[in-house]
């Protein structure tokens, strides 16, 4: 594919990630360059994906695990809702056309986190499990957590939203409508002490905590 046939493909599309797919192409994100250079970095500075098996959970149009595989992954397995009908979110068409692109092989698998009696245990262990901005736009994110954790034999990195409550105690504040940064798909705003007892009840030994790409954001780091 040229470059003037590579801008022409990735035209069509609404792109999550701005990823590099070489030629002097990169997609035109929400997220910048610049930005996803910061995530990078705060992700993968703890937990190396050097000859290791990623699971990228939430994935979207492959930003994160187009890096983990350029940084020496030796598989990567990329999680989203790929069989969703949203007109202006065609995951499975944006993961595909970078694959073709870039020439990395990703795996993607179309899960629903929110579906009743969710299981992943079909998936397998990884090494590392990516799961980034997801934990607040599920309905039921303990439920997602409870099948998630297991999968990570080394690492689980999430990030996620979190809320400053002034409470000590494990919270998480509910937002029924568009009330947190007027998303209606964002449910959920937990406080720190909240998600890292809840990687703790999952079998976590070791938790790092580090600030995110912004002031209401952290990144939590769970060892085994």
């Amino acid at each position: 594919m040229t470059k003037d046939e590579l801008i022409a493909a990735i035209a069509p599309y609404t792109w999550w990630h701005s990823i590099d797919l070489g030629g002097g192409v990169t997609t035109s994100g929400i997220k910048s360059a610049e930005l996803m250079a910061v995530e990078f970095a705060n992700t993968f500075s703890k937990a190396d994906p050097r000859g290791k098996s990623v699971l990228d959970i939430g994935a979207s149009d492959g930003g994160f695990s187009v890096e983990a595989a350029r940084r020496g992954a030796s598989r990567v397995v990329a999680l989203d809702q790929y069989d969703s009908q949203l007109e202006y979110w065609r995951g499975r068409e944006t993961i595909d056309l970078v694959c073709r692109a870039t020439g990395i092989a990703i795996e993607a698998v179309a899960i629903d986190l929110d579906t009743p009696r969710l299981s992943l245990a079909h998936l397998g262990q990884f090494d590392i499990v990516l799961f980034l901005g997801v934990f607040y736009h599920l309905i039921d994110p303990i439920a997602a957590l409870r099948e998630i954790a297991p999968l990570a034999r080394e690492v689980l990195v999430l990030e996620t939203h979190v809320e400053e409550t002034g409470d000590p105690r494990p919270l998480m504040i509910f937002y029924p409508g568009s009330e947190l940064g007027g998303d209606a798909t964002n449910w959920w705003g937990p406080n720190t002490a909240c998600v890292r007892e809840l990687l703790q009840i999952a079998g976590f030994n070791r938790i790092d905590i580090s600030p995110g790409s912004a002031p209401d954001r952290q990144l939590f780091h769970a060892y085994r």
